[in-house]
């Protein structure tokens, strides 16, 4: 299948205002506890212009993880994104709950740029490996568990893990929230730039600027070479947390994986534990039920309720959070 244009819904979509939502739900009360965002709306425009600053509850290099809580948490953001606007809700969170957290810029030419994440995903899996090491080195631990978005939780890190053979034994869980693992139509979009031939002129100027939205196309030369041999590496827990109304990555399924040899996968729609639950793309990486998932994922052993309530796009919940 031919290469299609991918990210023009995304970034408009980064501009819209909201509500804002706080509060900390499964999350373990302390005196320094961090304020939690539900809202990407409130989470963007709090973090969007503070790009090279690590969101709340992220970056303490003093931090050693606890016996509870063995590995530190890398978060990587999406494309279109920063680490600042796109982990106030996660990162908070599983600081409160007693975790060590990282989170770094990747994808631009500097790492204070407002917009990350469209570089080309070969060089950014090299620096997500850097960082990896960073964080080993200054923890302690053999093994980190990565959290990401979109990009950041599917075809970048499943490079670095793929394709990178110092990347083995140094991550014990990958979790994506709505990851674009198999490429996106954007509702359509691409379909309609074939038919108008506007797409190959297109994908050449977005090739020149941004590679990283190019390859994350259905049928993408990347994607081809990223999928084959199956979706995983021995050695990796791996957890996919979608939503039916990601208008981003289309179809949605196409963020699922499959286990392949020694790996573990665990594919989770939200919609079917809360179908009031109606997080978008961008919203997802702020959801309360998605990051109860995530949690869940961290420490399966210690599960959480997964409490309904309804969740707007973009702005979230439409009460306090239960």
């Amino acid at each position: 299948m031919r290469r299609k244009i991918f990210g023009a819904v995304a970034a408009g979509a980064l501009g819209i205002s909201g509500l804002v939502a706080l509060g900390a739900p499964n999350a373990a009360a302390t005196q320094d506890a961090q304020p939690v965002e539900y809202s990407f709306t409130s989470g963007f425009l709090k973090g969007f212009f503070k790009a090279g600053e690590a969101p709340p509850g992220a970056n303490d290099w003093g931090c050693r993880p606890s016996a509870e809580h063995p590995q530190p948490v890398v978060l990587v953001h999406g494309t279109l994104e920063n680490m600042n606007d796109n982990w106030r809700g996660a990162a908070p969170l599983l600081a409160n709950n007693g975790y060590c957290v990282f989170a770094f810029n990747y994808g631009a030419d500097d790492e204070s740029s407002a917009v990350q994440g469209t570089g080309a995903m070969k060089t950014s899996a090299a620096k997500l490996g850097t960082f990896v090491d960073k964080v080993r080195a200054a923890t302690g631990a053999a093994e980190v568990d990565l959290v990401g978005h979109s990009q950041g939780g599917g075809p970048m890190p499943r490079h670095y893990l793929k394709n990178d053979p110092s990347a083995a034994g140094k991550v014990a869980k990958l979790i994506g929230i709505t990851p674009s693992n198999h490429g996106t139509t954007l509702s359509g979009i691409t379909e309609l730039g074939r038919a108008l031939h506007i797409l190959e002129p297109a994908n050449d100027l977005l090739t020149k600027t941004s590679p990283a939205l190019v390859e994350q196309e259905i049928g993408s030369d990347f994607n081809k070479e990223l999928d084959a041999g199956g979706d995983t590496v021995p050695g990796v827990d791996y957890t996919v947390i979608a939503s039916k109304y990601d208008e981003v990555v289309t179809p949605y399924t196409n963020s699922y994986l499959t286990a392949g040899p020694g790996a573990t996968v665990k594919n989770i729609r939200v919609q079917d534990a809360c179908a009031k639950d109606l997080t978008d793309h961008l919203e997802a990486a702020y959801d309360p039920i998605s990051l109860t998932y995530v949690l869940n994922a961290l420490d399966p052993a210690h599960p959480r309720p997964v409490t309904c309530q309804t969740v707007l796009p973009l702005t979230g919940p439409t009460g306090p959070v239960k």
